[in-house]
């Protein structure tokens, strides 16, 4: 390998001393950081070097010479094919401790704030089977094995239900048992598979976007609800209601049997119309006695358990006596406002997406939820004197945005609406440390709880606690 006519160098015997943002593992040769993937702390390997950067380079593994002592079986038949539940050949104390170096290092680097001493992180009680909702691509192009391709044979059966194969947006690979979902997820999905192809019904073609079967959501709830949509691309009545019933036949305990028909260039169904074969339009969900419906197009946590675990954190960093008003940013469905009401004089929650804001409030309405109340809209928009004046000035603000994290204009309006406490929830300790620094100048951090919700991922979800600098004019 080569950049320009100079060659990119081999670096054999290398140690892997660490892993870094995005869960990119971490060595370092002659004074310089190589980033790499596929290995863990504790791994001899060899590296070749595919990009050299002033300050760093990127290198992929050639050969592990020695493994770490830290290194355990993968699990899955389908791992690194899939591209999913990449540290599966970490232990999980390790997982644990890599991520929360991941927040200790975001915050301190990226925030440059001062941070107190971050509670241990809490670990989830199930690190297989604990999603509630997956999603499964049809399509007609395969992912081929290595010794498929080998064999030089031709392959007639490139029918498949499963997961895109990481970078190929074409081609699928075929997901016999997926560790991710409890059952019947894996029955519905090989049964579904098994009976398209038996009765010949045509697969999608991701390239020329044709066909009929695109893709199949299922979602399940810990008290045992469970949702499947069907999603085709084109009608097909007859074949469309015989799938169904037999979906339908096959598992009676599916709680929501639902389809939609998408013919436009992408797969969401947020903008579909989501239409009832069998049972209800929604699931339930429970927490702590409170039910949450759940549609189609809800957004929900999607580790159940350990929602309830962040949930109750947040409510904990909130401090609420019974007094507070509290406004409830980027509320979703509303599930964090119902969740501290019991401790708040009032939750006002906000949300961009109206749909959801409806969600919010049929839930509060189902659980006797008097103390709500639910506004769809523009944060930065919202949060103005007029608002503030008519809704109580917030005490506590919680705030649980995107990954991509606050827009600089509803951070404004945080410090323009001056709680005593923000109670920050993020699923990315990088944008959330960015934004902590730019409240840093009136708040400052007091908690941070960071909490596993993806297990073999090295994705994180993390709670901070910021509280109203006393008198700014003489802090330091």
């Amino acid at each position: 390998m080569s950049r320009g006519n100079k060659p990119l160098p081999l670096y054999e015997g290398v140690e892997i001393i660490d892993i870094g943002a995005e869960g990119k593992a971490i060595a370092r040769v002659n004074g310089v950081v190589v980033f790499t993937t596929g290995v863990i702390p504790g791994d001899i390997v060899d590296l070749q070097v595919t990009k050299k950067r002033e300050k760093y380079q990127e290198a992929r593994l050639v050969k592990i010479v020695t493994d770490s002592p830290d290194r355990i079986p993968p699990f899955c038949d389908h791992f690194e094919v899939c591209g999913g539940c990449k540290w599966q050949y970490l232990t999980y104390d390790k997982q644990l401790y890599y991520k929360q170096k991941q927040v200790s290092d975001q915050l301190k680097r990226i925030g440059k704030v001062n941070v107190p001493e971050i509670m241990p992180i809490k670990g989830s009680a199930n690190s297989t089977f604990y999603r509630n909702k997956l999603e499964f691509t049809f399509s007609n192009r395969r992912w081929l094995t290595n010794d498929e391709i080998r064999s030089g044979n031709e392959f007639g059966d490139m029918d498949v239900l499963g997961f895109h194969v990481q970078g190929m947006f074409d081609k699928v690979l075929n997901v016999t048992k997926c560790w991710l979902q409890p059952e019947p997820s894996n029955a519905i999905r090989n049964a579904v598979r098994e009976y398209a192809i038996s009765n010949n019904l045509p697969f999608y073609d991701l390239r020329n976007k044709e066909g009929l079967l695109r893709n199949l959501i299922i979602r399940t709830t810990s008290i045992g609800e469970l949702m499947v949509i069907v999603n085709f691309f084109s009608e097909d009545i007859e074949k469309r209601e015989a799938l169904l019933n037999f979906i339908s036949d096959k598992f009676p305990e599916i709680t929501s049997l639902l389809y939609v028909i998408n013919q436009k260039g992408n797969d969401t169904i947020t903008d579909q119309e989501v239409l009832i074969f069998k049972g209800r339009d929604h699931i339930i969900e429970e927490m702590e006695g409170l039910k949450f419906i759940i549609g189609p197009k809800s957004f929900y946590q999607t580790n159940s358990l350990q929602a309830y675990e962040l949930y109750k954190v947040t409510r904990d960093f909130a401090g609420l006596t019974g007094n507070e008003v509290v406004y409830d940013l980027y509320t979703g469905t509303g599930t964090i406002a119902c969740f501290v009401a019991s401790k708040a004089a009032k939750v006002i929650g906000i949300e961009y997406v109206p749909e959801a804001i409806t969600d919010a409030r049929t839930n509060a309405l189902n659980n006797r939820i008097t103390n709500t109340d639910f506004f769809a809209g523009d944060m930065k928009e919202i949060l103005t004197t007029d608002f503030i004046s008519k809704h109580g000035h917030p005490d506590v603000i919680i705030t649980d945005p995107p990954r991509a994290g606050m827009h600089e204009e509803v951070i404004s309006a945080l410090l323009f609406a001056a709680p005593e406490r923000i109670v920050y929830v993020s699923c990315n300790p990088a944008t959330q440390a960015r934004d902590i620094s730019l409240l840093s100048h009136c708040y400052e951090v007091t908690k941070v709880q960071p909490v596993d919700m993806f297990p073999h991922t090295h994705h994180v979800e993390n709670v901070v606690l910021l509280e109203k600098i006393v008198n700014i004019e003489t802090r330091g």
